[in-house]
């Protein structure tokens, strides 16, 4: 008997050696199964589950496989026929903006110049006395009704002034590049005729307008830079509101799928806000930060210091952000040829061209990348000649990757110049959907068509595109614009087969722009970016397989779940 019980525990023994060997030395943290799972990696495109040790992946493949090293820790994933893709990257959007358009007004939503008036009437009855109104996200060429008065395309104050007369308002349009006052924000910072005939000149020439109407007065909207007259007498943000903007701002990345974030122009606050966030582990996305090109004291500063690569992989300093034009929508867009509905303007720079390749040259020194924003066919050029001229001057540096930010609208000879150079085109598909049915009026038929989104002809000639939002000038939801990438209509689904829909992006090269292209845009597609051993564990899961769905399903498609480093930091079911 006792050596029948020696045979016996000893085959058991045996037995739980032979199981042993089918598992992984070290059993995984997580393991994730049971849905289609795209990796953007073109050797295997598309696999069974995903299994993750120590914030990083260890393995992409079978499920069978997978199993091997489920251990008693495991934090095991069924995505029950869900669909998962690497972490979204948001490759140009303003990450303190994100924040504080949930705590101001939020006027992305509103129909008409009355539905906003309405808001600010609402607001006013709830403030103290003298108290600051400020939102951002009107946009005039989107409302389903015009005001009666229009003055160069804008609305005029006087409505908004009557609804608000003891606070003063301020209110930034959905690009960012105008407000609109009432007429105590204007009182404030003593705006007025007089005032605004001595200023006009010097900031034409500094890339500013203030609208006034016929006859002479302040109609309430201000043009790029002219947007200092009056906010530099709004009460600066406490450290206490900017430490709940950003707090909010990470918990909107986490329920859109975003687990990085291209913060396109941070100043010294701002980083100093994120390294607190950091060193308390409250960051919980990974920044990647633009230098605000407005500060040059600061950009120079960093040059001196040299790129901050953040080991932890959750916030780096590396790149410079340049304002170099306006928006369309405030008809600020530097362009080679005048407006279609405004002859003989032809927007504006709002940086020096000198001062572009001034910090251009220094840049690919100090080992830094310059991201210039650019939306007029002729601010893209002009940004192009510069990146090249600087270039030229620094042969040596060869892995710059300089971006253009937003690169809308392109004369047909620059396309090419794009991949000819290495400068990535950082594009928000979600821009064309939005501003596509009124940029006609802009720019008209035959620049829309020949330079407007023009995403296919900037991949087939090998540029990398960078995909996003630039929130909160759009919602920071990555799937409208994956959507508008794919389409090429608006969110309503019109017109039937899109605008120029040989500009289309396939569902493919969509996903990959906002994945392993962005993160190239970052110099970081050898951590993130994709589904594949070594990498990052950054994960978003989707209600809906937004990669075989009906055009229009995909925009039903919800996040579920966001993984960031390995750990669920968003799930739709515990909120």
């Amino acid at each position: 008997m006792r050596l029948n019980t020696i045979i016996r525990v000893t085959a058991f023994l045996f037995v739980l050696t032979l199981l042993g060997c089918g598992r992984s030395k070290t059993p995984a943290d997580m393991v994730i199964h049971g849905g289609k799972i795209y990796t953007v990696n073109d050797k295997e495109p598309v696999v069974e589950a995903v299994v993750v040790v120590n914030g990083k992946i260890e393995f992409a493949g079978k499920e069978s496989e997978a199993r091997d090293y489920i251990g008693e820790k495991t934090q095991v994933i069924d995505l029950a026929g869900k669909t998962m893709t690497p972490g979204f990257i948001e490759g140009h959007g303003h990450i303190m903006g994100v924040g504080y358009n949930e705590l101001n007004l939020d006027l992305a939503s509103v129909k008409n110049y009355n539905e906003l008036v309405e808001k600010v009437r609402e607001a006013a009855s709830k403030a103290k006395p003298g108290q600051w109104i400020q939102g951002r996200g009107w946009h005039q060429e989107k409302w389903d009704q015009k005001p009666d008065k229009l003055v160069k395309g804008f609305q005029t104050h006087h409505l908004l002034s009557e609804a608000s007369p003891n606070n003063p308002v301020f209110l930034r349009h959905a690009s960012g590049h105008a407000a609109l006052a009432n007429a105590k924000a204007m009182e404030i910072a003593g705006v007025n005729p007089l005032s605004v005939e001595k200023l006009q000149q010097n900031l034409t020439q500094q890339g500013g307008e203030v609208i006034l109407d016929e006859l002479g007065n302040p109609t309430g909207i201000f043009n790029e830079r002219a947007m200092s007259l009056v906010t530099r007498h709004i009460p600066e943000n406490t450290s206490e509101t900017n430490e709940q903007a950003l707090d909010l701002a990470i918990k909107a990345c986490w329920r859109n799928g975003i687990t990085s974030f291209h913060d396109a122009g941070a100043g010294r606050e701002d980083i100093e806000l994120f390294k607190k966030f950091k060193a308390e582990n409250k960051l919980g996305i990974r920044l990647y930060v633009m230098l605000t090109g407005f500060d040059r004291e600061l950009v120079y500063e960093r040059f001196k210091k040299g790129p901050e690569i953040d080991k932890d992989n959750l916030l780096t300093i590396r790149s410079v952000k340049l304002n170099c034009d306006g928006a369309l929508g405030s008809r600020g867009a530097w362009l080679l040829e005048s407006y279609s509905d405004r002859p003989n303007f032809f927007g504006m720079a709002t940086y020096p061209m000198d001062t572009v390749l001034k910090i251009s040259r220094e840049a690919l020194k100090a080992g830094f990348q310059v991201c210039s924003h650019a939306i007029g066919d002729r601010a893209n050029q002009e940004i192009l000649n510069r990146y090249e001229q600087a270039m030229k001057e620094n042969p040596g540096a060869k892995d710059h990757r300089f971006r253009i930010e937003h690169a809308q609208h392109l004369h047909p000879n620059d396309i090419p110049r794009f991949a000819q150079l290495g400068v990535i085109p950082a594009m928000q598909a979600i821009h064309m959907s939005s501003d596509r049915p009124w940029a006609i009026e802009r720019l008209g038929e035959k620049r829309i068509k020949e330079g407007a989104y023009m995403w296919q002809s900037l991949l087939k000639s090998g540029a990398h595109i960078v995909n996003g939002t630039d929130a909160p000038v759009e919602p920071l939801n990555p799937i409208p614009s994956f959507y508008a990438s794919i389409t090429r209509k608006t969110l309503k689904g019109e017109p039937e087969g899109g605008y120029e829909p040989e500009e289309k992006m396939t569902r493919e090269q969509a996903l990959k722009s906002y994945t392993l292209d962005a993160a190239y845009g970052a110099f970081e597609e050898n951590i993130k970016g994709s589904i594949e051993k070594g990498k990052l564990a950054d994960f978003a899961i989707f209600s809906k397989n937004i990669m075989e769905a009906e055009e229009m399903e995909v925009l039903t498609a919800t996040v579920e779940m966001t993984i960031v480093g390995g750990k669920v930091v968003f799930d739709k079911k515990l909120q």
